[in-house]
């Protein structure tokens, strides 16, 4: 039997690792390349307006090594910021010049500034994910995933990465960075977009 192999369009490692995980727990038998392991090197321009055009970009340069080019652009969209930070949720921090390094603590530093006057209950948000698959031969798929919450005044638990320790899931009563990895990956954005992608690609393998 011949093992499925997907590239996936990221140098992240927590991202790749994440989506590792969740696809091997959907497709089981999988191989999952980074782009470093088929020798793609240097950025790729994410020059999209919405997260899906920007998967879309990545997960095409990731097909161009042959295999099945998988990606994911994924963010927070908040309400009372006219859904900022939108696509730009990996480097909002340059929207604050005192927030320091373009890294998760300025990014987080960064919202919780543009949130200084916005009361509770009006602190709604979602996290967004597109995840975008190129075959080799072309053909396209897209899906979108999302997870609604509120943003808090300040950092609640030390798992995940990006905004988890601000984004409190009702659910839960617990923010994404209080909960399990298992925990999350039940309804988070990514693994509700992840859970569609795999049920669209088995229709086309």
């Amino acid at each position: 039997m011949i093992t499925l192999k997907l590239v996936l369009a990221s140098r992240n490692k927590k991202k790749i690792e994440e989506l590792r995980t969740l696809l091997s727990e959907e497709l089981g038998d999988v191989e999952i390349l980074s782009l470093d392991d088929v020798g793609i090197l240097g950025d790729i321009e994410e020059d999209g307006e919405t997260f899906e055009e920007n998967a879309l970009i990545k997960a095409r340069v990731a097909a161009k090594s042959g295999y099945i080019g998988v990606a994911d652009d994924s963010g927070l969209s908040v309400d009372a910021l006219g859904g900022e930070p939108g696509v730009y949720s990996a480097r909002y921090a340059a929207k604050c010049n005192f927030a320091g390094d373009h890294d998760d603590e300025g990014n987080n530093q960064c919202l919780l500034y543009h949130l200084r006057d916005v009361p509770d209950g009006q602190r709604g948000g979602a996290y967004v994910c597109a995840v975008a698959c190129v075959f080799p031969n072309g053909k396209e798929l897209v899906v979108r995933g999302e997870s609604r919450g509120e943003i808090l005044h300040e950092y609640h638990g030390t798992g995940g990465f990006g905004y988890d320790p601000l984004f409190y899931f009702p659910q839960f009563q617990k923010t994404f960075a209080e909960v399990t990895p298992e925990q999350k990956h039940s309804v988070s954005h990514r693994g509700i977009a992840i859970r569609a992608f795999v049920k669209k690609l088995k229709e086309q393998l």
